[in-house]
C-alpha cells in the first residue's frame, strides 16, 4: 500500500467541525454549546448544527413613545357614553323645571327692558319733568289725606254733629255727581285736540290717553259730546271710535278739568300719549285754560239688583 493510499484510508469520513464564528452583537444571535460527553464514551463528532436565531423585537429608538394598542379613541368613548342618552324620570323633571325657570326669567328681563327703553333715551329735562309729576301726585294724595282727616276732626269736635254731617254729605254728593257725570263741572284744565286725517288712531290709543289723564289727577273728562265716567268703554267703529256706544269722529276733542301743570306734562312724557299718536301721523294740540266747562251729562240708572245696605 502506497503512502498516498494510507493517507486516504486514515482520513476520517466526516471532517471535524469547524468552530462557528461568533455572532455579532447587532444580530443578537447565540451559539448553542454541544452536550457534555461522559468520560470513556466513544468519541463521535456530530454534524455541526446552527441554532435558529431567536425572534426578538428591535429595541425602540431613543425618544420613541410606545403606541397604544388599537381600540376606541377618547372622543369615540365620549360619544358612546353620551349617545344614546339615558334619561331617568327625575332628570327629566329637573330639566323641565329648569327650562320653565329660564323661560320665566327671560320673559321678565324682556318686559323690564321694554318698559325702561323709553326712559333710557330720554333727555335730562324730560326725566326732571317726570320726577316733578311724581312729586305732584304724591302731594295730591297727601292733600286728600289731610282733607279726610280734617273732615273726621270736624265731625268729632262739632257741637252739632248732625248738621255738620249733613253739610259734608251734601258736599260729598256734589263730588260724587261730578265723578259720576250726573252734574256739570267747571274749573281749570286743558283741551287736547287730535286730528286724524289718515284714520290710524284707534280706540285703544284714546283709552290710553284717558288713563294717563286720570293718573295725572283729572277730575272730569269729556270726549266730544260724551262724558267719561268710571264705566266708560271704547270700541273701534268704522272710520271712528265708539264711546259707550256713541260714535265719535275726528277731530277728537278732550276737555279735561284738573291741574294744568300736571295734566300737560303727563301727556308729553317720552313714549307717552302724544309721541304715540304722532307716530301714527296724527296731529295733537294741547292747550291750557283757567276755565274748562264739562257739560255733557250721564243719566243715572237704577241698578236692577244692588241696593244700599242701609235700607
Amino acid at each position: 500500500m502506497s503512502e498516498h493510499e494510507h493517507n486516504e484510508t486514515t482520513r476520517p469520513a466526516v471532517s471535524p467541525p469547524r468552530p462557528a464564528p461568533d455572532a455579532s452583537p447587532a444580530a443578537g444571535l447565540r451559539r448553542e454549546l454541544p452536550a457534555e460527553v461522559p468520560a470513556g464514551a466513544p468519541t463521535r463528532t456530530p454534524a455541526p448544527t446552527r441554532a435558529p436565531a431567536p425572534t426578538r423585537a428591535p429595541a425602540p429608538a431613543e425618544g420613541d413613545v410606545p403606541k397604544p394598542s388599537p381600540g376606541l379613541t377618547g372622543r369615540q368613548r365620549l360619544v358612546k357614553g353620551l349617545w344614546p342618552p339615558r334619561v331617568t324620570r327625575a332628570q327629566l323633571i329637573v330639566a323641565l323645571l329648569l327650562f320653565g325657570l329660564g323661560f320665566g326669567l327671560a320673559v321678565q328681563v324682556a318686559s323690564n327692558s321694554d318698559s325702561d327703553s323709553a326712559l333710557r333715551g330720554a333727555r335730562q329735562e324730560d326725566l326732571v319733568r317726570i320726577l316733578d309729576e311724581l312729586d305732584d301726585r304724591t302731594e295730591r294724595l297727601e292733600d286728600e289725606k289731610q282733607g279726610l282727616e280734617k273732615q273726621r276732626d270736624e265731625l268729632e269736635n262739632s257741637s252739632d254733629q248732625a248738621e255738620e254731617a249733613r253739610k259734608q254729605t251734601i258736599e260729598k254728593e256734589r263730588q260724587l255727581g261730578v265723578l259720576a257725570g250726573t252734574v256739570a263741572a267747571q274749573g281749570p284744565g286743558i283741551t287736547m285736540t287730535i286730528e286724524d286725517t289718515k284714520g290710524t288712531v284707534e280706540a285703544d290709543m284714546l283709552l290710553d290717553a284717558i288713563q294717563e289723564l286720570r293718573a295725572a289727577g283729572a277730575e272730569a273728562i269729556q270726549v266730544n259730546d260724551v262724558r267719561v265716567v268710571a264705566g266708560t268703554y271704547l270700541t273701534d267703529s268704522g272710520n271712528g271710535v265708539g264711546v259707550d256706544g256713541n260714535k265719535i269722529t275726528t277731530p277728537y276733542r278732550f276737555k279735561v278739568i284738573g291741574k294744568p301743570q300736571d295734566l300737560e306734562p303727563a301727556l308729553n312724557i317720552p313714549g307717552g300719549v302724544v309721541q304715540t299718536l304722532e307716530k301714527e301721523q296724527a296731529t295733537v294740540t294741547v292747550e291750557r285754560s283757567t276755565k274748562i266747562v264739562v257739560d255733557a251729562l250721564r243719566v243715572v240708572k237704577r241698578p236692577d239688583y244692588a241696593r244700599s245696605s242701609s235700607q
